[in-house]
């Protein structure tokens, strides 16, 4: 794998060097998600420094703010305010969403910003998400990562559902946890609701999504009445649910115990949800996020001596190794 830390040792001025034996784009871009279920985890920065990561390492990327309203992408990458954004795709202003397509400072980096007000975006419309998924997996990029919105509205769920790897930030405190559970579930009912095969149990994972935490009708118990009342739809729903596998980053972490609630998640999703969520890593707390944040400069090129750097070489290189 690519060391990041070595990469960044050739940055000249503002600009970056390029790999020259990086990976061809494929026909049809692969679509990586970065939600959290909670405002204020870091989603933006992941996505922003992933994006550079991948583009150091040669990988054609493509960043792009989905956090409809609230859209902030292009800040953490050190850009102004763009003067097209989706919501001109969505309303049809321009024919194509490559005309919204802009070159970063960084080579290999693109990006397309979100919608800066919020009014008829909160709520796509079906038919709009899906041109805007299908858009996407056509551009001219190795990986396209979508920064999602807060909370579980279905758009939220959607983008994150449809794409081929989902990436979930967590914070180290109680109610960033606590949303990132709520997430996790969303997405996972929302999954098998949507699956047409799994039609004729419909009432039982409504009944499973319904229940509380606490009450003792879990997801796996699910999986377990399904058997027992058919066992080929049961089968169906185990091998719909192993598809299932987020992957989880740690934000500001301080201390080993920080660290372990990475872990602690993974186990509390395998024996409730019944999935394997993959630990990818966690970020350091350090004080140069909100610096680079004030400056417009993105942390990765303003302070290449942090040791978020490390953490995100591991990171990147742990998101790759299942692609």
């Amino acid at each position: 794998m690519k060391n990041l830390s070595n990469i960044l040792l050739n940055k000249i001025g503002d600009e970056i060097s390029p790999l020259t034996a990086g990976p061809q784009a494929s026909h049809q871009a692969r679509l990586w998600s970065i939600g959290g279920g909670k405002g204020g985890v870091g989603k933006s920065l992941v996505t922003a420094n992933v994006s550079i990561s991948l583009a150091l390492m040669g990988y054609k990327v493509l960043a792009v703010d989905l956090d409809l309203g609230g859209a902030n992408l292009h800040t953490c990458l050190g850009l102004p305010i763009p003067e097209k954004t989706l919501s001109d795709f969505v309303t049809k202003k321009v024919k194509t969403i490559n005309e919204l397509i802009l070159p970063s400072s960084i080579k290999n980096l693109s990006v397309i910003s979100g919608a800066q007000d919020e009014l008829g975006m909160a709520n796509l419309k079906q038919v709009h998400k899906n041109e805007i998924l299908n858009a996407l997996s056509q551009v001219d990029a190795d990986i396209v990562l979508m920064d999602l919105g807060a909370g579980t509205n279905a758009n939220t769920l959607d983008f994150y559902i449809n794409s081929q790897k989902g990436i979930l930030v967590v914070l180290p405190e109680p109610t960033s946890i606590e949303n990132a559970y709520r997430f996790i579930k969303s997405v996972y009912f929302r999954r098998l609701k949507m699956i047409e095969d799994l039609l004729d149990i419909q009432p039982l994972i409504n009944q499973a999504s319904n229940a509380k935490i606490n009450s003792g009708n879990t997801p796996t118990d699910l999986i377990r009445k399904v058997y027992d009342l058919n066992p080929e739809m049961g089968t169906k729903l185990k091998t719909e649910i192993l598809k299932f596998q987020p992957q989880l980053i740690i934000n500001q972490v301080r201390s080993q115990t920080d660290i372990d609630i990475g872990f602690s998640i993974k186990s509390i999703c395998k024996r409730y949800f019944g999935i394997e969520v993959d630990y990818v890593g966690y970020l350091d707390y350090d004080a140069s996020v909100w610096q680079s944040v004030k400056k417009r400069r993105p942390l990765l090129l303003e302070f290449p001596n942090s040791r978020l750097v490390t953490n995100f070489d591991k990171i990147v290189n742990r998101l790759l190794e299942n692609t």
